[in-house]
């Protein structure tokens, strides 16, 4: 043990986890790279000289996860060099069909996995842990402040509290009678009541408060587009004068958003050199936001482009919502195809579909525009 007692702070596993964008393959890896976030944090924690792991809350995505995804993370906490404390929270609660009480996890819990599911004291190296687990998924008061009314000084001892939920003051937490208050976490760390509160719930990595004693952990793989610093886990140092925070990495995935605007060949080819240049495809998921304007044969570029960096990505997504890319058909275009008669019509229209105020109708018309145009021989005329 290091001078000064660590622990080690994640949270949000979440293993069980499916992502609707993900084939099979890409959800299997991600499945996968998530349990082997697992064994690398718990690697990082005996590196550390940590007293124990805490894990505040979403340990399982559901109450429901199959005994595939129970039992392998039992043996990859079986074999952590440190006890793993874990608190059941909004996605696990300790309700009738809890995954806690289940026979599979009962029967292979390691002894050195200890589940939260009261606020009796667990005790790592010195260091005290408490914890307020979830019951449902809808708790009708901040658990946080019930179990810090209990609970009286420390007395010396360094004491941490494992919490999970979003905090009233402000963000999405505001005005639900679960949330917990910041204001009344920091008026127990000025009077000596804990020295951290190991929160679980965002996916972010984020401080809160001023005193350095209330973090998020985030996710220690990333699952979404909006989250700040995903991919890490907290070594926390725990002193009698504070907690000293430090971020190490676990995570592989990541989710990058990227807006281009589409106005002719330079800028598909700009769009070509960032997918090209992505580095780690395999566990990058992407969401492009499109906007702009561009001929037939431009937009059948596009598509084939986006085709052709999907299967080395993890996934690719086109934004509906924040981007759109308006097909201007022109009439050299249907001169050079020679499209006459009913095909002529028929190309005409769906050009003023395509031009049209409509984004779902006006994005049929323009794929169906670059199926004309690859039908007629357009493709191979370029």
């Amino acid at each position: 043990m290091a001078d000064a007692p660590r622990i080690l702070h994640t949270a949000d596993w979440q293993l069980g986890m499916t992502r609707h964008f993900l084939d099979a393959e890409a959800q299997a890896r991600f499945a996968t790279d998530r349990l082997a976030a697992v064994e690398r944090l718990c690697e990082i924690a005996g590196e550390e000289h940590c007293a124990g792991v805490v894990v505040a809350g979403d340990v399982f995505e559901t109450n429901l996860v199959g005994e595939r995804v129970v039992a392998p993370v039992l043996e990859v906490l079986r074999e952590s060099p440190v006890p793993v404390v874990l608190l059941p929270g909004n996605h696990d609660p300790l309700d009738p069909t809890s995954v806690y009480t289940r026979h599979t996890f009962v029967e292979r819990r390691p002894p050195n996995v200890v589940v939260l599911d009261s606020d009796d004291p667990v005790t790592l190296d010195g260091v005290e842990v408490r914890g307020a687990p979830w019951r449902s998924k809808r708790p009708g008061a901040d658990l946080v402040g019930e179990l810090l009314e209990r609970l009286g000084p420390s007395r010396g001892r360094l004491r941490v509290v494992v919490a999970h939920g979003p905090i009233a003051e402000g963000g999405l937490g505001f005005g639900a009678p679960h949330a917990i208050s910041v204001a009344a976490v920091e008026r127990a760390v000025a009077a000596g009541t804990l020295s951290y509160l190991a929160l679980g719930d965002r996916h972010s990595r984020t401080s809160v408060g001023t005193s350095g004693a209330i973090w998020y952990a985030g996710t220690p793989e990333a699952t979404d587009y909006d989250e700040v610093a995903p991919g890490d886990v907290l070594v926390v140092e725990l002193h009698p004068t504070g907690a000293v925070v430090r971020p190490r990495t676990v995570g592989r995935w990541r989710f990058l958003r990227r807006r281009f605007d589409l106005n002719g060949p330079r800028d598909l080819e700009e769009l070509r050199r960032w997918l090209d240049d992505l580095p780690g495809k395999t566990r990058t998921v992407v969401k492009l936001d499109l906007v702009g304007s561009l001929t037939i044969p431009e937009r059948e570029q596009l598509d084939a482009m986006l085709e052709a960096a999907r299967p080395a990505l993890g996934a690719l997504e086109r934004s509906t919502r924040f981007g759109r890319v308006v097909v201007r058909p022109e009439r050299a275009d249907a001169d050079e195809l020679g499209l006459a008669g009913y095909v002529r019509e028929a190309f005409d229209e769906l050009s003023a579909l395509a031009a049209g105020e409509d984004a779902h109708q006006a994005e049929l018309a323009a794929r169906a525009l670059v199926h004309l145009y690859r039908l007629s021989g357009g493709a191979q005329g370029r």
